[in-house]
């Protein structure tokens, strides 16, 4: 699959995980379950959840702690994929 094939899927993908003023913590396991039986799974950022932080922050961490890489960036939303 090329890079513009998943591009174009992550564009359509709806947003499944949402970090909130918990922060990451709380989405860790859902991250994970999700990964398991999906390719790819696009995660909204809130507000409250940066506390000083920058999304790319945010999901490069999210990313690492759920053994997957960070496939895009695009405002406060994240596509990451294992």
């Amino acid at each position: 699959m090329t890079t513009s094939d998943v591009r174009r899927r992550a564009h359509e993908l709806d947003v499944t995980v949402w970090v909130g003023k918990g922060g990451i913590d709380p989405v860790v396991d859902e991250l994970a379950d999700q990964l398991d039986s999906r390719e790819l799974v696009k995660v909204r950022f809130l507000r409250a959840s940066r506390a000083g932080t920058t999304v790319d922050e945010l999901a490069d961490e999210l990313a690492a702690r759920t053994d997957a890489s960070v496939f895009e960036t695009r405002g406060n939303t994240a596509v990451i994929r294992r």
